[in-house]
C-alpha cells in the first residue's frame, strides 16, 4: 500500500503509538470492565482492548481526528477542541451549546474524507464510532493507521454484543445499554488525561435520563424508529440506540422482533404494525430519499398505504437527530424527546 510522504511519516511515527491485532472479533464485554488498563505513574502508556484491538498510546493525543459525528461530540463535550485537528462523517448540526468550540476544528469531510486527507491532518489519535469507518469501504483499515504509528480507537457501541460479519448494518447479540456509551466516555477521557471530566460528563448524562423518565408510566405505547430512506425504509430493530430509549422509557418498538440493527422494511408491514407514535430521524446529509423530518413526514401523508396509519392521521410524531437514533451521547436527547412527547400525546399513565 502508499505511505504518507516521508516527513509526515516520521512526524507521526513520532507519536510512538502502537495498535496490534487482537485475536477476538471482539471485545467480551462493556469497554470498563474488558479495557486492560497499566499506567505510569503519569497515567501512560494507556492500553485498550478495542474492538478486537489491543491499542496502545504512549501520551495524551494533541493531534486527533475524530471520524463520526458521535466521535467527534463525546471528544467535544470533554473540552478537548484545542487538541483536535479534523471531524468528518457528520448527519446532523453540531450538538447545542458546542457551536463555538466546533467551529474552531476544521472539518475535514461532510461525509468519509479520503485517508490521505486525514493524513494530511498530521493526527496523533484517531476515533470512529462505526467499524465501516475505520474498515475496507470507509476512510481506511486500522491497520494503515497503525503502520504510521498513530493508534485508532473504535466506539464499543459498534462490536460489543454486536455480529457485524453479515451486509448490513449489524445484528445484535444482546441488547445496547447506556453503559457501553458511558464506558466509551470514560475510555475516551483517560486517552487524553482528563479521567474527572469523563465522569462528570457521564454524571450529568444519567441525570437527564433519570429525570426523563421519572414519574410515568408509558407502558401501552408502541412506537416506531424510522431512520431513513423512503423507497427501501431503515426502521430500529429492538436492540440499538432505539432499544436504550424503548427500554428505558418501558414503551414497545413494534419491530422488537428482530435483532437487525437497521432492518430494511416494507411499508404493508409498517402499517400492519400500526405504532402510536413514530419516532423520525431529521438529517442534513442527502444519501437517500427522505432524510429530512419534513420529506418524511410529507411522505407519511401522502401515501396510500400509511397515511391511514394511527400515528399519521392523529400526526404523533417525535422529530428527533439522527445522532440521538444512534449509540451516541445523543441518545439521552432521544430519551428525552420520546418521554416528552408521550406525555404531550397523553400516552403517560
Amino acid at each position: 500500500m502508499p505511505l504518507a510522504h516521508p516527513v509526515r511519516s516520521a512526524a507521526l511515527l513520532m507519536a510512538g503509538a502502537v495498535l496490534v491485532a487482537g485475536c477476538g472479533a471482539g471485545t467480551g464485554g462493556g469497554p470498563a470492565a474488558s479495557a486492560e488498563t497499566k499506567e505510569t505513574a503519569a497515567g501512560y502508556p494507556v492500553r485498550l482492548d478495542d474492538c478486537g484491538q489491543r491499542v496502545r498510546i504512549e501520551r495524551a493525543p494533541s493531534r486527533a481526528v475524530a471520524l463520526d459525528q458521535g466521535s467527534a461530540e463525546i471528544l467535544l463535550s470533554l473540552g478537548l477542541a484545542d487538541r483536535m485537528v479534523g471531524t468528518a462523517t457528520w448527519t446532523d448540526p453540531v450538538l447545542k451549546g458546542l457551536e463555538k468550540v466546533n467551529a474552531k476544528v476544521p472539518r475535514l469531510a461532510d461525509r468519509y474524507p479520503s485517508f490521505e486527507k486525514v493524513l494530511d491532518a498530521e493526527p496523533d489519535f484517531v476515533s470512529a464510532s462505526f467499524l465501516y469507518t475505520l474498515g475496507k469501504g470507509g476512510v481506511a483499515p486500522r491497520e494503515r493507521f497503525a503502520r504510521l504509528g498513530v493508534p485508532t480507537y473504535v466506539s464499543p457501541t459498534d462490536c460489543v454484543g454486536k455480529d457485524n460479519s453479515g451486509d448490513g448494518d449489524g445484528v445484535r447479540t444482546r441488547p445496547l445499554t447506556m453503559d457501553t456509551v458511558y464506558g466509551e466516555i470514560r475510555d475516551l477521557a483517560r486517552v487524553f488525561d482528563v479521567p474527572e471530566r469523563g465522569e462528570k460528563l457521564v454524571g450529568e448524562l444519567r441525570a437527564r435520563v433519570d429525570k426523563a423518565k421519572a414519574g410515568a408510566d408509558f407502558g401501552d405505547a408502541s412506537v416506531l424508529y424510522w431512520f431513513s430512506d423512503s423507497q427501501g425504509p431503515y426502521m430500529a430493530g429492538c436492540c440499538g440506540a432505539p432499544g436504550i430509549v424503548s427500554g428505558t422509557l418501558g414503551v414497545k418498538n413494534v419491530f422488537d422482533d428482530t435483532k437487525e440493527e437497521w432492518p430494511q422494511i416494507n411499508w404493508e408491514t409498517v402499517a400492519d404494525r400500526d405504532p402510536d407514535v413514530l419516532v423520525i430521524a431529521d438529517l442534513t446529509r442527502k444519501a437517500q430519499s427522505a432524510e429530512s423530518a419534513a420529506k418524511k413526514i410529507e411522505f407519511l401523508e401522502s401515501h396510500p398505504v400509511t397515511r391511514n396509519m394511527t400515528a399519521v392521521r392523529k400526526r404523533r410524531y417525535v422529530i428527533l437527530s439522527g445522532q440521538a437514533m444512534n449509540p451516541t451521547i445523543r441518545t439521552v436527547e432521544g430519551i428525552e424527546k420520546v418521554a416528552a412527547a408521550l406525555r404531550t400525546y397523553g400516552l403517560a399513565k
